[in-house]
């Protein structure tokens, strides 16, 4: 077996304009063509397009959009820029290729000056675009003309990504540990370091219970649902996963939470106690323990059935809690707000106000049954809603994933950002200016079971790795493969720092070929 090495993305067809401006003084007696899009999927129209225009020149330059100025769909590009470009140097028709970082090729028209631009057939019609006049503008600055290639068959990269998306998860993932000089070992070593780390959670807890039971029929006069019970197992889930997350990987855990005065805060509190979590548990006689019971027959979830107080904690419960948070000697904490009485409008902004001073500060905000909002939580170091929560708090359904995390910075001021994409995968930004500031991952789950309690699990390695000063992207691969994990279980169970190991040496076997 050889190894892909992360080295496999350099090829010196890919360059910067200041190297290609260099080249092309040493070549003053060729002639150059350049070619301009995003080359998501290269098809076969591209191909067509790219040798057509070949013939017409010495050099063929391909320019291709940058990633952050992609604004086709949602999720596009779903190929990254750096995987976009060696892919276009792989042929040999195609001599060089440069990233273009601004919205449209004229100010590289303007630099390069080549002899030729080509444009599909499609594009030579009676009603030009305005974009394309544009690009015949600046060609007429200084004498460069436009060719339309020719053609009888449009290929399109959108209906090709619409139909069936490529799997691109070990590109993708060596592609970014390239550019931010990551290895498996530092992967590992990070891992290690979780035990130096004393971290604070704040949130509520709830119990998940799956009821297991067979499925017998209905009345034939009522539209009743009748299921022969089995078994039913129960589960520390909301914050109180997140903690046991966190002790898993290793690290000191201290747990404040609100429960009620019922068997279920018994259930919890052992539980937490089993798992090493230090528990500041504050008793509401007035409110039951969160309870979320799925009635499950052969794997399909016919009912969830609730028990859950969503009124506001108290003024002297709130107290509380400030207290301890206050006193804690944790290096960070964690705020994840499931709405269940903890987190709300008037108590969010006196929790963050009690957290001391340069501690790491990481908030999750929860929309699936009520209505939490992540931009409450400003100035944190990590946040991580998924699509829909951040949607829901910008009331945007329609932006780019792109879009979406710059809106959400500015609503925020956040230093990190790791949104969840369900079985896309995720989208990361960061405003460390020494880091890749955006970068897409994919999901590394390869046997889906349950993917209840997956944020959760990401969350708790995320900010740990983040707490280390590590950089987003080692973040974001050690909370995706924690992620991972917990789909590939059944039940809302805790991911253990030597289970994130194993998926480590799994995915560096796979990043191997013949």
């Amino acid at each position: 077996m050889k190894k892909k090495e992360l080295s496999f993305l350099n090829n010196n067809k890919v360059i910067d304009i200041k190297t290609l401006l260099n080249l092309k003084k040493k070549n003053k007696s060729k002639k150059f063509i350049m070619c301009h899009g995003v080359f998501d999927v290269v098809h076969p129209g591209h191909l067509r397009h790219l040798i057509y225009a070949k013939s017409k020149a010495d050099y063929l330059i391909v320019s291709i959009t940058s990633d952050k100025h992609i604004t086709k769909d949602v999720y596009r590009p779903h190929v990254p820029q750096n995987i976009r470009a060696i892919n276009l140097a792989a042929f040999e028709i195609v001599d060089f290729v440069i990233i273009d970082n601004q919205p449209t090729p004229i100010n590289n028209i303007i630099k390069i000056k080549p002899n030729f631009f080509a444009k599909g057939f499609e594009y030579d019609r009676k009603n030009v675009a305005k974009a394309t006049l544009e690009e015949i503008k600046a060609l007429n600055t200084y004498g460069g003309q436009i060719i339309y290639t020719p053609g009888d068959v449009v290929y399109s990269s959108s209906n090709f990504l619409s139909n069936s998306l490529p799997k691109l998860k070990i590109e993708k993932l060596l592609d970014l540990m390239k550019h931010d000089k990551i290895t498996f070992n530092n992967l590992r070593n990070v891992l290690k370091n979780f035990k130096k780390i004393k971290i604070h959670v704040c949130g509520d807890t709830i119990v998940d219970t799956y009821t297991q039971g067979s499925f017998i029929g209905g009345q034939t006069k009522t539209p009743t649902i009748s299921v022969l019970y089995q078994s039913h197992k129960d589960y520390v889930g909301g914050a109180g996963i997140v903690a046991k997350h966190l002790s898993s990987a290793g690290s000191k855990v201290f747990f404040t939470t609100v429960l009620g005065d019922d068997e279920l805060k018994n259930f919890v509190l052992k539980d937490l106690k089993y798992s090493n979590v230090s528990v500041n548990a504050i008793i509401d006689k007035s409110r039951p323990t969160v309870n979320k019971n799925a009635i499950i027959s052969s794997g399909y979830r016919l009912l969830k059935i609730d028990k859950v107080d969503n009124s506001s904690i108290s003024q002297e419960i709130l107290n509380k809690i400030i207290n301890y948070v206050k006193s804690s000697k944790a290096q960070g904490f964690i705020l994840t707000d499931f709405r269940h009485g903890i987190f709300n409008k008037l108590t969010i902004e006196k929790i963050i106000a009690s957290i001391p001073k340069k501690t790491f500060k990481a908030a999750d905000s929860q929309v699936a049954s009520r209505w939490g909002n992540i931009t409450q939580f400003k100035k944190f170091d990590l946040i991580t809603p998924n699509e829909r929560e951040a949607r829901f708090a910008l009331a945007d359904q329609d932006s780019t994933v792109g879009a979406l995390a710059s809106n959400l910075h500015k609503k925020t001021n956040f230093k990190n950002l790791i949104m969840k994409l369900g079985d896309k995968g995720i989208f990361c930004s960061t405003k460390n200016k020494k880091q890749k500031p955006y970068f897409a991952l994919e999901s590394f789950v390869e046997n889906l079971i349950d993917p209840v309690g997956a944020g959760d699990a990401l969350m708790a390695y995320a900010t740990l790795a983040l707490m280390l000063k590590e950089k987003l992207s080692v973040a974001a691969i050690l909370g995706s493969l924690a992620a991972a994990i917990e789909c590939e279980s059944d039940g809302n169970k805790p991911v253990f720092n030597e289970t994130v190991l194993k998926k480590i040496d799994e995915l560096e076997k796979e990043t191997q070929f013949t």
